[in-house]
């Protein structure tokens, strides 16, 4: 295993949990600790992206966004990692393929937000990661409905785990999904930076 890279035993559950986190928040501890409860997970990586394909603008330096993410992200199971960059991968699906080689035992599952979910089919390969990965899926505020009858939920329907059997996810042969009701969080990482206070901290944790 690469020094550089977290740590994982053959038989572990680790979620994962991508984006810019530009900036990271409270919500995104959230969704992780619950991810960690409902999916029965032994631990879970965010994986601070280099930049988002789908976004026109680039995020802060990556550096500023690790930084503030450790500070937030305290759970003893949980990990920051900058691991996309480390190995030279951009897209989910190539990253997930990049991990299954370096981590052979290890069980990942890919978690994301009903807002993911509702634009998934945009996503590179998506369907290679729907096939190969457990997928748990977050609810978010108002993004519910547009996730339960988006096109990977309606294409994939037949392979969706129900809420309440969400701990068996973790062990399932992909393709499996589930969507889990959480207690909401009202913030994003959108109007975090729309205050503008992002802008100045970011660049001095640079």
């Amino acid at each position: 295993m690469r020094a550089d890279l977290p740590f994982a035993r053959a038989g572990q559950t680790i979620g994962l949990l991508g984006g810019s986190f530009d900036p990271p928040h409270a919500g995104h501890v959230h969704i992780t600790h619950e991810a960690m409860k409902r999916f029965d997970l032994d631990g879970v990586w965010w994986l601070v992206s280099p930049g988002n394909p789908l976004k026109a603008h680039g995020p802060a330096h990556i550096d500023a966004r690790l930084q503030a993410a450790r500070g937030l992200l305290t759970h003893p199971n949980a990990t920051v990692t900058d691991i996309e960059a480390r190995i030279g991968t951009r897209y989910t699906a190539a990253t997930l393929q990049k991990l299954q080689q370096l981590y052979q035992g290890v069980r990942f599952v890919w978690l994301m937000g009903a807002d993911n979910l509702a634009q998934f089919h945009r996503w590179d390969n998506w369907q290679w990661i729907m096939q190969n990965v457990p997928i748990g899926v977050i609810a978010r505020p108002g993004d519910r409905i547009s996730a339960r009858t988006s096109k990977a939920a309606r294409i994939y329907r037949r392979y969706r785990i129900k809420g309440r059997q969400a701990p068996m996810l973790a062990q399932a042969s992909a393709p499996a999904w589930c969507f889990v009701n959480v207690p909401l969080m009202h913030v994003s990482s959108s109007a975090i930076r729309n205050r503008g206070d992002w802008v100045s901290k970011s660049a001095a944790l640079q």
